[in-house]
């Protein structure tokens, strides 16, 4: 495993432990050679799902580009990592068994924005603000009404 400090391409495990649903295997690692601490997941290899994005053009699902998302989205907000990488990990789960190989990216976007919902409300908003790509004030507004109305 390549060193993310130094790029040394040898390190020894210190802790390994199964995740949370013990579909990942987190491996606490340390660099032989500048001897700093990074962890590592393993993961089961899946067959790939494709997103279909707006232009029709196709590539594979990325949790990474979700997770960036999620987190641009959560930026100063009191919503932790474990809890954005809980989503991203409930959201890839729902497409890898879903019977779908192709997926549209507005599916993708539609289960980040109910999970945020429960999560952070100005977080949700973020997201969908960039997700929905609001064109003025009134479109902004009245995803806000909606919050406000399920509210009550």
């Amino acid at each position: 495993m390549k060193c993310p400090y130094c790029g040394y391409e040898e390190s020894k495990v210190i802790d390994s432990r199964p995740t949370d649903e013990g579909e990942r295997i987190r491996r606490r690692r340390e660099c032989l050679k500048c001897t700093k601490r990074f962890t590592t997941y393993e993961v089961i290899e899946t067959v790939p799902v494709v997103v279909i994005k707006k232009d029709k053009s196709r590539e594979t699902f990325d949790r990474n580009k979700l997770m960036n998302g999620l987190l641009r989205a959560c930026e100063k907000r009191p919503v932790s990592i474990d809890t954005l990488e809980k989503i991203v990990d409930e959201i890839e789960n729902l497409l890898q068994n879903s019977l779908d190989r192709e997926v549209p990216s507005h599916m993708i976007g539609t289960y980040a924005m109910e999970k945020l919902k429960t999560v952070d409300e100005v977080a949700y908003v973020r997201f969908a603000s960039v997700y929905r790509q609001f064109k003025d004030i009134n479109t902004f507004m009245d995803e806000l009404s909606k919050i406000i109305h399920s509210k009550n």
